[in-house]
């Protein structure tokens, strides 16, 4: 009987490690910690262009679900870029971007693309 309650103390405490271990791995960036525009998510990507981290060119992908939430979701990946690789500054000198006409805006498939340069 002994060998019986002790045995269902150790599944037990094995459960509630293995739950422990399960919570965990769930944890870290999710759903709830992104930023979301007009509504949407937007996975974007920033790299800059050359040799000079002032010049780069800011993604948004599935830009086909709001574009405007796609603006906005590039321009402000454009503003952390250049905040985190440009002397900090939150300037940009856009060759294309925010203010650009939807007619004249760059797409790679569904993919928006704004370029720009760190402007101090």
């Amino acid at each position: 009987m002994a060998f019986a309650f002790q045995f269902g103390r150790a599944t037990r405490l094995v459960g509630m490690a293995v739950l422990g271990a399960l919570v965990l791995t769930s944890c870290g960036p999710g759903k709830d910690k992104r930023m979301l525009f007009d509504g949407f998510y937007f996975k974007t990507k920033s790299k800059r262009v050359g040799d000079d981290y002032r010049n780069f060119i800011v993604t948004a992908d599935k830009a086909y679900q709001s574009l405007e939430g796609a603006r906005q979701a590039a321009e402000y990946e454009g503003t952390r870029y250049c905040l985190d690789n440009a002397m900090g500054t939150s300037r940009i000198r856009w060759t294309v971007g925010p203010e650009t006409p939807d007619n004249q805006l760059t797409f790679d498939g569904d993919t928006l693309i704004y370029q720009g340069e760190c402007n101090p």
